[in-house]
């Protein structure tokens, strides 16, 4: 299985400071949907064999989908919502800024209280783990032998590398940051029953585009 990770596009929550998940977030800036178009047109033109376009359920993630959608092949397969894609769910939250949400329901170190939502009908750190540890596990199983796209963001990203290499979380480590719009590539051996990192935050179809980082 070959596994295709986009974080997706530039996005408006990033703009205006907002806590936003499956409910509260607005979508892609201008900037963003020409990012994701970049993308498009390189997977256009290394004729790549895309066989099933997944997309975490947040609009932002949605909306890096359909526009990566046309340089799918076979043409005009649908896109297929996976909540495990998902960041950790804001809960009741969702759609605050920043400022607001601290204000709320104040700091909370994951560290500290890895199995406490932050708020009402959010996820906790480690049950977000958890969802990103059974997803490195079901994915082979579910897509063998297929080359998947799966639109997600920075933190499943992040922490699918962390968890393949069992890297404990710390806040003293360097951090892992990949760019809006990027391709991170992995590879699942069938044999040997693991996954080999082939490239990561690859934005070499982004040469002109600077880019500002956020979930």
């Amino acid at each position: 299985m070959r596994l295709l990770l986009v974080r997706h596009g530039e996005s408006e929550h990033a703009r205006l400071g907002l806590v936003a998940g499956e409910r509260g977030c607005p979508g892609l800036t201008p900037r963003g949907r020409t990012q994701a178009r970049a993308l498009r047109q390189r997977l256009i033109d290394q004729q790549l064999r895309v066989d099933t376009l997944l997309s975490s359920p947040v609009p932002r993630a949605r909306e890096t989908a359909r526009i990566l959608r046309p340089a799918l092949h076979p043409a005009g397969a649908a896109v297929a919502v996976d909540r495990n894609l998902g960041e950790p769910d804001p809960g009741e939250g969702d759609g605050l800024t920043t400022d607001q949400f601290v204000a709320r329901y104040g700091t909370l170190d994951p560290q500290v209280a890895p199995d406490r939502p932050r708020c009402r009908g959010g996820e906790s750190w480690n049950a977000f783990l958890a969802r990103v540890r059974d997803t490195t596990t079901s994915l082979p199983t579910r897509f063998p032998d297929q080359t998947v796209l799966a639109v997600t963001h920075a933190g499943f990203i992040v922490w699918f590398f962390l968890g393949l290499f069992a890297v404990p979380p710390s806040a003293d480590r360097a951090r892992l940051d990949p760019a809006f719009a990027s391709l991170t590539e992995w590879e699942f051996d069938e044999t040997q029953r693991n996954w080999r990192l082939i490239s990561f935050n690859d934005t070499a179809h982004l040469q002109t585009d600077t880019g500002i980082s956020s979930d």
